[in-house]
């Protein structure tokens, strides 16, 4: 397999440098994440070579949090919420294995 095989992770944070509220965000994320035991990543949307569509569909938003593809919050991530979120992606992986 090669890493663009890889299966995404389950929980993306999209963000970029020197934004205050990505950083708070990526505290929550790794947080609820390290808890559940579930894999994150994070995307600069600015990044030389970042997908541009991600700054036009995120760029405005940032941070924005995805749990299975599925966006779950902007400008400040919500604890609890997102922990429910990887609860449910976290129960259907078990359920599939």
């Amino acid at each position: 397999m090669t890493t663009s095989d890889a299966p995404a992770p389950p929980v993306v944070l999209y963000g970029r440098a020197g934004c205050h509220l990505c950083d708070d965000a990526r505290a929550v994320v790794e947080a609820v994440c390290a808890e559940a035991g579930v894999a994150w990543a994070e995307v600069d949307v600015d990044a030389p070579g970042a997908d541009p569509v991600l700054c036009e569909q995120y760029g405005e938003y940032v941070p924005v949090v995805t749990v299975g593809g599925v966006q779950q919050g902007f400008w400040r991530v919500d604890a609890r919420r997102l922990a429910r979120a990887v609860g449910r992606i976290s129960t259907a992986r078990a359920d599939l294995g």
